[in-house]
């Protein structure tokens, strides 16, 4: 029987790094489980979840040309189901709230062209401009006199 991808084996954890396992497949070769296939959950230290010598079963996910061998044991198991997040309690009047610009927001988007909203753009970016000038102009003075070169 020779190793294919895909393919469910069981074998021996021979030793164990700090990046994942070492495991002793049938007939005489041996692969690696990566710290990211050993489990579903964050593994910090793979010495939390196997052991030497313990017989696993494994997945094959990929043989290279040079026939290093890739194993998962994380695809042989389920993925945890996915905890619901709690609902915060939504407030019923919540546009009524702040400075009003909830309100603007809560109002469907009107179907102008893309043209329309340019436009709209560049005349209020105009106008806050020109409001921008005007009030550092007024500040720049002093009281009221002007300097003289």
């Amino acid at each position: 029987m020779s190793l294919e991808v895909g393919a469910i084996v069981e074998g021996e954890v021979t030793g164990i790094t700090n990046f994942g396992a070492f495991v002793q497949l049938p007939e005489g070769k041996v692969g690696l489980i990566h710290i990211s296939e050993v489990s579903n959950v964050y593994v910090k230290d793979v010495h939390d979840f196997l052991k030497e010598h313990d017989k696993v079963k494994v997945k094959v996910l990929t043989i290279d040309e040079r026939g290093k061998i890739g194993l998962s044991i994380k695809q042989l198991t389920p993925p945890p189901a996915p905890q619901p997040k709690p609902q915060r309690p939504q407030p019923e009047n919540r546009e009524r709230r702040g400075n009003g610009m909830r309100q603007q927001s809560a109002r469907p988007a009107s179907p102008l062209s893309f043209e329309d909203k340019l436009s709209k753009f560049l005349k209020d970016s105009d106008d806050r401009m020109l409001d921008l000038k005007r009030n550092t102009e007024s500040k720049r003075g002093g009281r009221g006199a002007r300097r003289e070169r």
